[in-house]
């Protein structure tokens, strides 16, 4: 796209400058507003590993205390990985791992929550991902062919844009 194109769009692209450039967006007029976010993953490993896991066999200790803690870790440090995050005061990181027999494996949700000007979606997915790959590494010596599956916005509240549930769940 040349210049002209950027300047001309219908498109309101707050990521972009006038000439293309990707931008941190100046979110210094928009109230600071109570926002909610809420993202999930799946991960499916054999029966095996899942049974080893629940019984605490795990060669490298507890899988899922060690998963939920690197998801709130994860969380507070999103703005670091993602370049056009802006760095939040987070009020509330909840991390579930549910086991789920039926994959076998664990069902991942992610809760994040502030008071901020922009919202918390890109922490809630940060913080399921990366508890993920922690159980995954956690439990890598038992079985290397673990899925990390799914990883999705649930729903997020708060700020200008409306509240959003995730309609495609089922999918």
């Amino acid at each position: 796209m040349t210049q002209d194109n950027f300047q001309n769009t219908s498109i309101d692209l707050t990521h972009l400058d006038h000439q293309g450039q990707a931008q941190m967006v100046d979110v210094s007029e928009k109230p600071s507003t109570v926002r909610q976010a809420t993202a999930a993953a799946r991960v499916r490993m054999l029966s095996e590993t899942f049974a080893a896991i629940q019984a605490g066999n795990a060669p490298k200790g507890d899988v899922l205390a060690t998963a939920r803690l690197a998801g709130i870790m994860a969380a507070k440090q999103t703005a670091n990985l993602i370049p056009l995050c802006h760095p939040l005061p987070l009020h509330k990181v909840e991390v579930l791992l549910t086991p789920d027999p039926q994959l076998p494996g664990y069902q991942i949700q992610a809760t994040v929550k502030t008071k901020a000007e922009t919202g918390v979606e890109m922490e809630a997915l940060t913080a399921v991902s990366v508890a993920a790959l922690t159980l995954y590494d956690m439990a890598k010596a038992l079985e290397k062919s673990i899925q990390i599956e799914s990883i999705r916005l649930i729903s997020k509240t708060g700020g200008k844009s409306d509240d959003f549930i995730n309609d495609l769940l089922g999918r």
